[in-house]
């Protein structure tokens, strides 16, 4: 998504509280039972359904910013397309179950509170890396990383992005299958967070952002490989400590790009950086598949370009040679 896709919702029109209100039920046919987690985008609570025999969900509380008018009803927009996708019930997708309104905020009334409900997941890929007792099976490497790339596809296929794949927003069944959360959800409400550097953790921030230019799909391909990486590492793969520490560690990887390839009209200059050669994948990991290999050095290419396509590396060999078990 470009900032002329964020500069043109500002312009949609706008709903009263009063009337986004009316459109959900209240937040109170769920019983909050302790908080899962905190981020940029709201608090996740783990809740009980009331009305659903006690079925337990994850509840994500945001605050929607008010102006004098209401919000804008781009907002309902997207909120209803999470909806729709929920309908699909994709096998990787963890589904929006409800949307609930809690009301106005009180900080003087600017804020309107939404809860989105979805499906409850136990863990989230990075626990279930910790606790893994020893290095993934191939066989289990394999499956995860279809599952993420299947879902990635999914939201591409629907002309979502979403933005911010890492561990943490990765969510494994106790089947073992590997779910997409929090996908839309800072496109819908924080477009103007997108740049901090408290929204996307670092390392699994691709090139283009870091530059702060123009993305698209490519992005959740990039940060989709690095989560492979560190499927068969259980380590980052690129664990930068700033924007510019980010960047050499991608080009001590990767190589620094040609000069061909670098952005017009960046702040940052590519003589700010060596002249990195590439390093070869198979020292980098010395004991995959040359299948798998392959699949995650095209996926981290510096051109979004020339990256694959997520539907590209679902028709990888990686997948496609063996039956998925």
């Amino acid at each position: 998504m470009s900032d002329s896709s964020a500069s043109s919702s500002k312009s949609a029109p706008l709903l009263s509280v009063n009337e986004v209100s009316g459109l959900f039920e209240s937040a109170k046919k769920y019983e909050e039972l302790n908080v899962i987690g905190t981020g940029a985008y709201g608090t996740v609570y783990k809740a009980r359904d009331l009305l659903k025999g006690g079925q337990i969900v994850a509840m994500k509380k945001v605050k929607v910013a008010l102006t004098e008018d209401g919000i804008p009803l781009s907002t309902l927009r997207e909120i209803a397309l999470l909806q729709q996708l929920g309908a699909y019930k994709h096998p990787n997708i963890v589904r929006l179950l409800d949307v609930c309104h809690g009301g106005n905020s009180l900080e003087r009334e600017q804020q309107l509170v939404l809860f989105l409900v979805f499906e409850h997941v136990e863990q989230d890929l990075d626990s279930y890396l910790k606790r893994a007792p020893g290095p993934l099976a191939d066989h289990r490497i394999r499956s995860m990383s279809f599952d993420i790339l299947s879902g990635v596809d999914f939201l591409h296929s629907h002309r979502i992005v979403h933005r911010d794949l890492k561990p943490h927003n990765l969510l494994v069944a106790s089947d073992g299958r590997v779910k997409l959360a929090d996908f839309g959800l800072a496109k819908t409400y924080d477009k103007d967070m997108r740049l901090t550097s408290v929204v996307v953790t670092l390392w699994y921030r691709p090139p283009e952002v870091l530059l702060g230019v123009s993305y698209n799909t490519g992005v959740d391909v990039w940060s989709a490989g690095c989560v492979l990486a560190q499927l068969h590492t259980r380590t980052p793969l690129l664990p930068g400590a700033s924007d510019s520490d980010q960047l050499h560690c991608i080009f001590r990887l990767i190589g620094r790009p040609p000069r061909a390839e670098w952005p017009e009209n960046v702040s940052i200059v590519i003589d700010s950086f060596p002249e990195y050669p590439p390093q070869d994948f198979a020292d980098v990991f010395p004991r995959i598949h040359p299948h798998a290999l392959d699949l995650i050095q095209r996926m981290l290419v510096f051109d979004p370009a020339k990256r694959l396509t997520a539907l590209d590396c679902l028709e990888h060999p990686y997948f496609t040679d063996e039956p998925l078990t």
